[in-house]
């Protein structure tokens, strides 16, 4: 029989109490201030309904076909059908010259914000992938035995982790980038991968040295090599152990993301800015920013979460 859970009931109404409380705070906060919301403004920035027009590409007398249009030129020589239209101001037997406007079609058009949040999860899906492969070989160097590949990596981490990432943007792209000839978004995507590189690095390395040594032990001892041990033994558990960690750099580097702006690439945030400086609609177009930020984060928190729970299936 159904038996009533009263104290996960008592809390979980807590918890509705308290998320209406600041539900209504924001609402009344809303109120008391002196600014116009436009809301409807946004969706255009998003994503709007435009006419194409659809113009004559030579002189000719237009005739309609139940709903086609026909253009003929006089001589009989070139004849254009069109079907694919929503609207047209001519009627049947009109005379029209090149360049005139025939009809109109329309189509969605994605807006700025829209390009922003494409932009934005491109430079942060190819900076994550780099930043793996980065913080993996940096990790394993950080244990190596080899003293150089030792040092070499502490003090990458080191000068990464101590020097602040706008810094490291503008060293990217004023200098590196001037130097090697890279475009905005290859630099700012460098800069973010070796910026993340840096703190994977220090989690695989924790996450490597969490794993019992005698799995090491174990694997040499049933005849593989370091490699073979690190590839088949070790890499596969502290993967699983790494996840939650891994998960949070990933979710810090696509918010870190919207430093970019400051050269010139139109991410989310600077697809906002420039959408406040036109419109003066701080308020709407940065809540709206926020939440596209909250929804890539919170997508990349689930899609880890499945990964993890299949990795402990398969244990």
């Amino acid at each position: 029989m159904f038996k009533l859970d009263t104290k996960n009931l008592f809390w979980n109404l807590v918890f509705i109490l308290i998320i209406g409380s600041i539900v209504y705070f924001v609402y009344y906060s809303t109120k008391k201030v002196d600014y116009i919301w436009r809301w409807e403004r946004i969706p255009a920035y998003i994503i709007s309904k435009e006419n194409v027009e659809i113009r004559a590409p030579f002189e000719g007398v237009l005739t309609f076909e139940n709903k086609t249009i026909v253009l003929k030129s006089k001589d009989g020589s070139k004849t254009l059908r069109i079907d694919d239209y929503d609207d047209t101001n001519l009627t049947s037997n009109t005379d029209v010259y090149e360049g005139d406007l025939v009809a109109f079609k329309k189509s969605y058009k994605v807006g700025p914000l829209t390009v922003g949040l494409w932009n934005t999860l491109y430079i942060s899906f190819v900076s994550i992938l780099i930043a793996i492969v980065i913080g993996i070989v940096t990790g394993l160097c950080r244990i190596s035995s080899n003293v150089a590949l030792k040092k070499l990596a502490v003090t990458y981490v080191e000068l990464i982790r101590g020097t602040p990432l706008l810094v490291q943007i503008f060293i990217f792209y004023f200098f590196i980038g001037t130097v090697f000839k890279l475009d905005r978004i290859t630099s700012g995507i460098a800069a973010l991968a070796i910026f993340a590189g840096a703190y994977i690095a220090e989690i695989v390395r924790a996450g490597i040295q969490s794993i019992p040594k005698g799995q090491m032990e174990a694997s040499r001892s049933l005849g593989m090599n370091y490699f073979q041990a690190m590839r088949y033994v070790i890499l596969p558990q502290a993967i699983k152990r790494t996840l939650p960690p891994m998960a949070g750099q990933f979710i810090s580097l696509i918010k870190d993301s919207s430093l970019v702006s400051v050269i010139s690439i139109t991410d989310l945030t600077k697809a906002g800015r420039e959408i406040v400086s036109s419109t003066f609609s701080p308020f709407e177009v940065w809540f709206v920013v926020a939440v596209m930020y909250l929804v890539l984060t919170s997508g990349l928190s689930f899609l880890v979460q499945i990964l993890e729970r299949r990795l402990a299936a398969s244990d």
